[in-house]
Formats: C-alpha cells, sequence, structure tokens
C-alpha cells in the first residue's frame, strides 16, 4: 500500500509539472491594449504557439486615397524588452511597396507572424521601425481572465454606469499594480477620465498623482496622452 502511494504521489507531481508547463496554444480574440498610434488599426485575434506568434490586423480607410504598407522591422517586444522580430506577412505589401485602398471606408486584413513567445508571458509591445507613419501597440494583453475583466468594466462604462466601471477598474488595477503591467498605465487613465467625465475633479487628480508616482511601463506616454486630451493637475 505504501508503495502504491509513493507511485501515486510521483504520478501525481509529474502531472502537475506538465500541466502548469503547458501554456500553448492560446488565442485571444480583441485583446485590449494601452495605446497606439492609428486610430482604425485594430488587432483581430493573437495565437500563440510553442513554434510561432501570430497576429491578425485590420485597418479602415479613411481618407481619399490612402495607402497603407507594412515595414520589415517590426518587432513584437516582450515585458523583459527582449525583440522579436517579424518572420513572415500575409495579406499587406512590405514597403516600399503599399495597398491602395480602393475607397473611404474600405477595411484591409493582414497577419503578421513573430517568433514564439517564452511561456507566461503576460503583455507585449508591437511597433514598426520606419521612417514615417510607423504604427504601434503599447500593452498588449495576453491574458484572457484580464481581458474579460476590462471588457466587462467597459461594458459598464458604455452603458453608463460609471460607479460600478471605476470600481471594476479599481480591482483590475489592485491585482495588477507592482507588476509592471504593460496595461496599467491605460487602467489608470480611464480611472482619471470617468472621474473627470462626472465632474469628480478632486478624486480625478489624487489618481492623477498616485499614476505620476507609479512605475508604469511607458508612464510618460501615457501621462503625455492625458494632457493632450486636456487633463492634467
Amino acid at each position: 500500500m505504501r508503495l502504491l502511494q509513493s507511485v501515486r504521489c510521483r504520478l501525481l507531481v509529474i502531472f502537475l509539472v506538465f500541466a502548469t508547463a503547458v501554456v500553448y496554444p492560446q488565442s485571444l480574440i480583441h485583446p485590449y491594449h494601452g495605446l497606439k498610434s492609428h486610430e482604425t488599426l485594430i488587432i483581430r485575434d493573437i495565437e500563440l504557439s510553442s513554434e510561432k506568434t501570430v497576429v491578425s490586423f485590420s485597418i479602415e480607410n479613411r481618407i481619399e486615397g490612402g495607402n497603407f504598407c507594412a515595414d520589415k522591422n517590426i518587432y513584437l517586444i516582450d515585458p523583459e524588452g527582449a525583440k522579436l522580430k517579424l518572420t513572415k506577412s500575409a495579406g499587406i505589401p512590405q514597403c516600399p511597396d503599399y495597398y491602395k485602398f480602393k475607397n473611404i471606408g474600405e477595411k484591409l486584413q493582414f497577419v503578421l507572424e513573430f517568433p514564439p513567445l517564452k511561456n507566461g508571458v503576460k503583455w507585449i509591445d508591437i511597433i514598426e521601425h520606419c521612417n514615417e507613419n510607423c504604427f504601434s501597440f503599447y500593452g498588449i494583453v495576453l491574458d484572457n481572465a484580464l481581458n474579460r475583466k476590462i471588457d466587462e468594466a467597459v461594458s459598464l462604462a458604455e452603458k453608463g454606469e460609471t460607479i460600478r466601471s471605476i470600481e471594476d477598474y479599481r480591482n483590475i488595477l489592485s491585482e495588477i499594480s507592482g507588476k509592471k503591467n504593460g496595461i496599467e498605465g491605460s487602467i489608470y487613465s480611464d480611472i482619471i477620465t470617468l472621474l473627470v467625465k462626472t465632474g469628480k475633479t478632486a478624486q480625478a487628480k489624487e489618481w492623477y498623482d498616485k499614476m505620476i508616482l507609479s512605475k508604469s511601463p511607458r508612464l510618460e506616454m501615457h501621462i503625455k496622452n492625458l494632457n493632450s486630451r486636456g487633463i492634467r493637475f
């Protein structure tokens, strides 16, 4: 009996190690992010596997004679600053070639492929290095549970349930605070923006001051973004 129990314990340990090691494959639909460069450029989904990272995009044309291309120098950057360079693209010309939109409102869908991420990465940036009109996404959330919580907070705000939305955002911030999560600055910004919209200026200033003292990734960019929208204290 003791031998049988020992075997069972070893099997349980092996199973737990295996279970915690397996993260891939993973799919994320419309993951949230902090800041981005192009208003109509969106991330449709991200597919994570042990072989590659595949990101699907969509962009809508808003101008007459608009065009779009993707530079070869596009990088996926993990929280530690490691850069994974674009390995393959589909549905989008590589600059200086470009796709010319046929009309205003037309949408172009394309896919970018990168090397695989390390297991357990919670967020990434995607940055294009080029001469002009480069695109970028900062603080893309790779945690489906966190994405669902943010989705609920956003939904409440859109329905006018501001108090509940702010409470949800505060809970999210408590969960990620101090972990240098790429979405942290955006959560601060959303709380401050909602407080300003509801006329709670004093509370908005308190959160603005907290944000300044935080060590959120890309903090200066988030503060600059708030300032550009007329929110400064």
